[in-house]
């Protein structure tokens, strides 16, 4: 294979798998938040639930027993999905993601602590959320991460006073 065909890896990524309970980063994992006015049990609970518009369907993978099975439920064709979701799905992650965050600090200490290193969704299968077998995926997991991490940042930098004083 000649070289260049394929992106090299970054060897100073932070390589994260989304579907890993133990790992607060992920969806999967397994930390409770409020938002739109319910309790949900992980991110992938939310993001899988806001897929669709029919608030039956919402409750019935908010209810689901573990983020695996809310997974199933939301890749279920068999129900239609709102027509919107390509357009609004990074959105969507991105606000369980933040809310994690800022639910459990503990968590959003973590990924501040990761600094400027870039963050992987280590897909082998996914080429949206991940980086695919080959490393050419797009990301948009890690991308999500690394814009909320961002985001806590600026929120820590605007809560800091200012070293200045007027005189």
């Amino acid at each position: 294979m000649p070289p260049g065909l394929f992106p090299a890896q970054d060897d100073n990524a932070l390589r994260i798998n989304r579907s890993d309970v133990n790992n607060p980063l992920g969806t999967y994992s397994k930390h409770s938040f409020t938002l739109d006015g319910f309790e949900w049990p992980s991110a992938e609970h939310y993001f899988q639930a806001k897929k669709f518009e029919d608030v039956a369907v919402q409750e019935l993978i908010r209810q689901a027993p573990h983020p695996k099975k809310a997974r199933k439920l939301g890749r279920s064709r068999f129900r239609k999905i709102r027509k919107d979701w390509k357009a609004i799905k990074t959105t969507i992650m991105t606000r369980a993601v933040y809310t994690k965050c800022r639910t459990y600090p503990d968590i959003a200490e973590q990924l501040l602590a990761t600094g400027d290193t870039l963050l992987v969704e280590n897909s082998q299968y996914d080429y949206y959320w991940g980086s695919g077998r080959d490393n050419r995926g797009d990301n948009h997991y890690g991308v999500v991460l690394m814009n909320v991490r961002e985001k806590l940042r600026q929120e820590m930098a605007a809560q800091t006073p200012s070293r200045h004083t007027d005189r």
